[in-house]
């Protein structure tokens, strides 16, 4: 059989399990309107292998707290990658409304629109602390609705794994030059700035990236930080860890509900939905940056080798990140909008960075000597 006929088999294979779901979940269609004492179940298609430490975990936490906070009226149950669909193919499914809610992150998508992106990782764009402040109070949030709207899917904000890590190499990258020709696994924006640069990216799905290196599919791959490194075993395939990523300071992660479905629920329940959310927000932001400190002794003791881009690399990289986000902006009005917002925020943020976050760092390595 060849590629081409394997491909278009599991294209249609795909779209087969998409609409038995959307089949099975017509009722979304024309959705009745739930009374306050009704059992309604919820199915959460997420893009991560089960139990992922950080992004799966707590994908199962929210499908708990929504099913606790609302006394079981509201029970959510969690499908890890490829239980339901395609860890790539979960914006469908909730769009379609073969399954009610996902969880996800949006440049999973970035082929219904450019303007997702800033919803996530933008190379050289907000830290966490400074992105969930702009989605919150800095009409990110708005925009995001608007973005989805076309496709019937409301996005809710559920916390990041704060600054990644540049990603896991076979060999030192000292200059540009090392960078070209290498195959490399990266997702979002920053895939596209490499590309610029010359390295070969292809986004191979978060439970195959071990398998890809270990087979020599792939010669440099970034998933997470530390944390989830560690658990993926990457160590075991790649001697150099570059830290940070540039193209990832504060990727946000999202749950992705049918506008149907939430819209069928009774108020208390659409306000359970929302504020356990804003709740997991928190255990996320607070989950990643303790297990990522916990976790990093831990890869330096299996004899990993920590490096940092020079700034050489880094001037170009910031180079061609701004020429890809410009490029971006002129998509459509949406994505002109979306951007205009973002790199505003940005420069204030970078303002008071300088003077504040990224001074207390400084200052605490000054006063305690280290």
């Amino acid at each position: 059989m060849t590629k081409g006929h394997e491909a278009g088999r599991s294209m249609v294979a795909r779209r087969g399990v998409i609409g038995a779901l959307a089949a099975g979940a017509a009722g979304l269609a024309a959705p009745h309107v739930a009374r306050a004492q009704d059992t309604i179940t919820w199915r959460m298609a997420t893009s991560w292998p089960k139990n992922t430490p950080g992004v799966g975990v707590n994908a199962q936490r929210l499908a708990d707290m929504i099913t606790a906070m609302s006394g079981g009226r509201l029970r959510v149950q969690l499908f890890a990658a490829g239980e339901l669909v395609p860890p790539f193919e979960v914006f469908d499914a909730v769009s379609s409304g073969a399954v009610e809610c996902g969880h996800a992150t949006p440049y999973y998508w970035q082929g219904k629109s450019p303007a997702f992106h800033f919803f996530t990782g933008v190379p050289f764009g907000l830290s966490a602390n400074e992105h969930a402040g702009w989605i919150a109070f800095g009409g990110g949030q708005a925009l995001w609705e608007k973005a989805y709207e076309p496709f019937g899917v409301l996005p809710f904000y559920t916390g990041s794994s704060g600054a990644q890590a540049g990603g896991w190499f076979r060999k030192e990258i000292n200059s540009l030059d090392d960078l070209k020709g290498l195959k490399m696994r990266i997702a979002g924006l920053g895939a596209e700035v490499l590309r610029r640069l010359g390295v070969n990216t292809l986004l191979t799905p978060p439970g195959e990236i071990f398998q890809a290196m270990q087979a020599g599919t792939i010669d440099a791959a970034e998933w997470v930080g530390p944390w989830n490194d560690l658990a993926f075993g990457l160590y075991r395939v790649a001697k150099y860890y570059y830290l940070p990523a540039f193209h990832e300071f504060g990727p946000a992660l999202e749950m992705l509900v049918n506008k149907k479905a939430y819209e069928a629920l009774p108020e208390d329940l659409r306000e359970i939905v929302r504020r356990a959310t804003q709740a997991t927000s928190y255990e996320t932001l607070a989950d990643f940056p303790f297990h990522n400190v916990e976790s990093y002794q831990p890869l330096l003791d299996k004899g990993v080798e920590v490096r940092a881009f020079n700034d050489d690399i880094v001037k170009a990289l910031g180079r061609e990140s701004e020429a890809v986000l410009s490029d971006l902006s002129k998509t459509s009005p949406l994505a002109g909008e979306v951007y205009a917002s973002f790199t505003a925020f940005r420069a204030k943020a970078m303002t008071y960075g300088k003077v504040m976050d990224g001074a207390i760092y400084s200052m605490r390595e000054t006063g305690l000597g280290a």
